[in-house]
């Protein structure tokens, strides 16, 4: 009897060591919320940089900030954009034509870059109805901080294309996109700004 006891209780810790890994292994090979994320955080800190700004406060803000642009092992362009000291909510981002922040308000930069000649919008509306500047909106916490990402094949950097992000201006609003309203979604002053370089 004792050596059926013993058996059985062996073969039920094989069975859970088994489970256990098997877990282990759906766990490895499937990513949770918190992985992606964690990636999603990380989205534009590997790579090499190959293009960048740093951005200075306009309009009377105390913005300040950066942005990078580094290529991923898919081929794809990946935008970070981390700003500091800025006012809570959301803000609209876009890269605007000229490479050029001298004004106090920013407006030297003109207005979005859109070599396509679309309308403004959403990034990735369907019809490709939206500017190759429209980035979208970046949340800033009740800290001051905040980071909005995009990875994308319909940029290049130094290439000299009309693609080409190099020479424009990445621009920080005071107010949101609304992705409607034309022709820069009704987003406000321009809080910061930074001319994109090699």
């Amino acid at each position: 009897m004792r050596t059926n006891r013993v058996a059985a209780v062996a073969v039920a810790l094989a069975f859970a060591c088994a489970g256990g890994a098997y877990a282990q292994k759906k766990k490895g090979t499937k990513p949770t919320s918190e992985d992606k994320k964690e990636n999603k955080e990380e989205l534009g800190k590997k790579g090499d940089t190959v293009a960048k700004a740093d951005i200075d406060a306009k309009s009377g803000s105390k913005l300040k900030g950066k942005a990078t642009f580094t290529k991923n092992d898919k081929g794809e362009l990946v935008l970070r954009v981390e700003v500091s000291d800025a006012p809570p909510g959301e803000h609209a981002v876009h890269i605007h034509e000229k490479g050029d922040c001298s004004s106090p308000d920013g407006k030297s930069a003109g207005d979005h870059w859109n070599p396509t000649k679309m309308e403004h919008g959403k990034w990735g509306a369907m019809g490709d109805h939206y500017h190759l500047g429209d980035i979208g909106n970046l949340n800033v916490g009740p800290d001051g901080k905040g980071t909005v990402t995009l990875e994308t094949t319909k940029w290049t950097a130094a290439s000299g294309g009309t693609n080409d992000v190099v020479g424009h201006a990445i621009v920080v609003h005071g107010g949101v996109d609304d992705f409607k309203t034309q022709p820069s979604g009704n987003a406000g002053p321009r809080i910061g700004c930074g001319v994109i370089n090699k």
